[in-house]
Order: structure tokens, then C-alpha cells, then sequence
């Protein structure tokens, strides 16, 4: 009977150790840091803007093992009018970080920001002075210089002289963008002569398609669009040509579009002046997650900083095109080139 008793008392033991055990052992699971994306009317896979930004919160889930759809989300606004709401939803949800990408987002953002002053808000390619905002802002001159560059010097080895540029809206921040092309074409090949239209949209493919149409007739080699999805049709545009045997290029914008280009084993992309909004998104979730966040600052991502530029595969440029779009880059990162942010008159 003794010995049953001892026996006992050693279970009850046993079991209270490993109990404490695998308490001890049981590592806390750390609060998820979650991020609300709010696209503008282009949509999340407008293959421009919205789907890099988003492309750029992607990363920063993936890398942290959150969940998509809980830790990190979005809303689309089919209007101007949802900006507010959808921002205000996402502020209602107490999210840790929430982005909105595009400069149509800045009255919007700065409502939201006054409504909600505890929510860390990241605004990309406009300036929202508030001091719980981020401001990412890009040197879009900068890196349209480099397409110049490729549009003009595969022009000029084609034997062809009429280059063209498609714009959204005719805002300061698209013309930096138109600024740079010509400036990157003429240092290149002064001959050239520019064909520039503004489609007065960023979500008409159908009106960039058909201003494509208008350039291309009118003798356009290489188109270069800064549209949002209005460009995407400029891309179509010059797919179908080349389809047909008449070879058009087209230059995407934002990330790199060489696969919208495609047909058959080829693209009609010939490069695209990547503004690195991922890397923006990205950077931004990052240090807010450390407790970092730099709320009130205006970041700039330029050549220096690698926040522009060309992709690091250009499949249809040579060796020799590359090679001085890497030296023109490295002139401008180091100050020794400065690139206009006004277009010619």
C-alpha cells in the first residue's frame, strides 16, 4: 500500500514537470503587423501603379509569414469619393500602416489624417504634410531619362527619327516624366523629333490605344507612356503592329511591363522606366514594423538611391545600349548630370 502511495505521488510529479515543461517551451506568438492598401480607380492589377505598390506590401507579408486577406489587404475605389471611406475603413480597423498610392489621393489623405492622428499613414508620389503621414515622392525625370536614352539610340540604329510620349494628366508630376524622355532622346539623338499628347485619364486603355493609333500613323518608332491602364492600350497598340510585321515599340512605365508586350516569343516592350513604389511600400512597412516609422518626412527615391531606373533584364536592348544607359545613370546619381524637370517649350 506504501508503495502504491509512493508510486502515486511520483505520477503526480512527473506529470506537474512536464507541464511546467512544455509551458516553458511555448514561445508567445508575436501580434501580426497588418497593412491596408487603398488603390486609386486603376485598380489593384493595373499592371502600373497600384499592382507595384501592392506588389511591394506582398513582399513585406510574405517575408513576415502574415496572412493575405487579414494581415495585409486592400480596397479598390471605383471613384475619387471613395478614397475617403475606404481610407477611413482601414483607420476604423486600427491597421498599423496604411498606404495610398498616387498624388489624386492628397486631400483625401490629409482628412484622414487630421480625423485619425494616432494611424500611420504612407502617401506615395505626392507631399501630405501631416505628422503622422510619409511622404514618398520619386525622381521620375531621372529615370525617363534613361528610356530617352534606349528610345532614341534603337531609333537612331532602326533609321528612324520620330519618337513619342503619352501622358495621363498634364500635371507637373507627368511632365517630369515627359521632361526626362526628351532630354534622354536628345542627348542621344538630336535629330529626333517627340510627339507628346495627354490623354486627360489614367484608366482609358481605349483612349491610349487610340492616341497610339494617331502616333504611330504619324511615324512613331518608340512610344513611351506615363498613363497608369490608359497606357496599357498604347502597349496593345504596338503588339498588334508588331504582330502584323509592322515592328512598333512601346516603353512601359512604373514596373517593369515587358510581359504585356508579348507575342509569340517575342515583346513589343522595349524597356520601361521602373519608379520602384514596391520598393517605397516595402521600405516604409519596414520600419514602421521596428517601431521606425518616419512619420512627417518627405522620402525621395532617385538614381542614387536606386528608387528609379530600367529593370536589370532588358531582353531587347543591346549590350551597347546598355552599356551607356549605365553610364548616363551613373552621371546623373553622382550629380555630374543634372536632368530638367520641365519639359522643352
Amino acid at each position: 500500500m506504501k508503495y502504491r502511495n509512493f508510486f502515486a505521488a511520483l505520477l503526480v510529479v512527473a506529470l506537474a514537470f512536464t507541464s511546467c515543461a512544455k509551458k516553458e517551451v511555448a514561445a508567445p506568438v508575436a501580434p501580426a503587423f497588418k497593412v491596408g492598401l487603398v488603390t486609386d480607380l486603376g485598380g489593384i492589377d493595373d499592371k502600373s501603379f497600384n499592382q507595384g505598390t501592392w506588389e511591394g506590401i506582398v513582399r513585406f507579408g510574405t517575408e513576415n509569414n502574415y496572412v493575405k486577406g487579414t494581415d495585409y489587404k486592400y480596397l479598390q475605389s471605383a471613384a475619387e469619393a471613395d478614397y475617403v471611406p475606404n481610407l477611413s475603413t482601414f483607420a476604423d480597423e486600427k491597421l498599423d500602416l496604411i498606404v495610398a498610392p498616387g498624388f489624386l489621393f492628397e486631400k483625401a489623405m490629409g482628412e484622414v489624417a487630421d480625423k485619425y492622428p494616432a494611424q500611420k499613414l504612407l502617401v506615395i508620389d505626392t507631399v501630405v504634410q501631416k505628422p503622422n503621414v510619409v511622404s514618398a515622392v520619386f525622381a521620375e525625370h531621372e529615370g525617363s531619362f534613361l528610356v530617352g536614352v534606349a528610345a532614341g539610340l534603337k531609333a537612331k540604329a532602326d533609321g528612324k527619327k520620330v519618337l513619342g510620349f503619352i501622358g495621363g494628366m498634364k500635371f507637373p508630376l507627368i511632365e517630369r516624366f515627359q521632361a526626362g524622355f526628351e532630354q534622354g532622346v536628345k542627348a542621344v539623338y538630336p535629330e529626333a523629333k517627340i510627339l507628346v499628347d495627354y490623354a486627360g485619364d489614367f484608366g482609358a486603355p481605349d483612349k491610349g490605344q487610340a492616341i497610339a493609333q494617331k502616333q504611330y500613323n504619324a511615324g512613331a518608332y518608340v512610344i513611351f507612356h506615363a498613363a497608369g491602364g490608359t497606357g496599357n492600350g498604347m502597349i496593345k497598340e504596338a503588339k498588334e503592329r508588331s504582330e502584323k510585321g509592322d515592328v512598333r515599340w512601346a516603353i512601359g512605365v512604373d514596373k517593369d511591363q515587358y510581359t504585356d508586350g508579348v507575342y509569340g516569343t517575342k515583346s513589343a516592350v522595349l524597356t520601361s522606366m521602373m519608379k520602384r513604389v514596391d520598393v517605397a511600400a516595402y521600405e516604409v512597412a519596414k520600419l514602421a514594423k521596428a517601431g521606425q516609422f518616419p512619420g512627417g518626412t518627405v522620402m525621395v527615391f532617385s538614381l542614387k538611391n536606386a528608387g528609379v531606373g530600367v529593370p536589370e533584364t532588358n531582353p531587347n536592348l543591346s549590350a551597347d545600349i546598355m552599356a551607356q544607359i549605365k553610364d548616363y545613370a551613373g552621371k546623373i546619381a553622382s550629380g555630374a548630370l543634372v536632368v530638367s524637370e520641365i519639359p522643352a517649350k
